[in-house]
């Protein structure tokens, strides 16, 4: 497995830590880790512009994705402005704590 640093490019957050992923090597493609980086971070793929090797490398292609090492930092940048609508939201049978047959109950 190859583990990367992954975070979403956000300026105004004070906090902006890194998350590791792991990738398998026999598939580090471009749509594998852009696969594996969204859903680990809860964002939509379709709201990515690109991937930045950090500080300032933009990855493009799957060559690139197998030259990265281990614990390298990469950065999600987002499409559009508004970072709050691209989180996905969790379902409520998602939510920790929640009880289905206790949301069956009637009074």
């Amino acid at each position: 497995e190859l583990v990367l640093k992954v975070r979403i490019q956000n300026p105004n957050l004070r906090e902006n830590d890194f998350i590791e992923i792991e990738l398998d090597r026999q598939e580090l493609t471009y749509k594998e880790l852009l696969r594996v980086s969204c859903r680990e971070l809860g964002v939509n793929p379709e709201n990515i512009q690109k991937i930045r090797k950090l500080p300032n490398t933009m990855l493009r292609k799957d060559k690139d994705v197998a030259r990265l090492q281990d614990f390298q930092e990469l950065e999600l940048v987002l499409t559009v402005s508004d970072k709050n609508l691209l989180f996905r939201v969790p379902t409520l049978s998602e939510q920790s704590g929640y009880n289905k047959k206790a949301s069956e109950l009637t009074y």
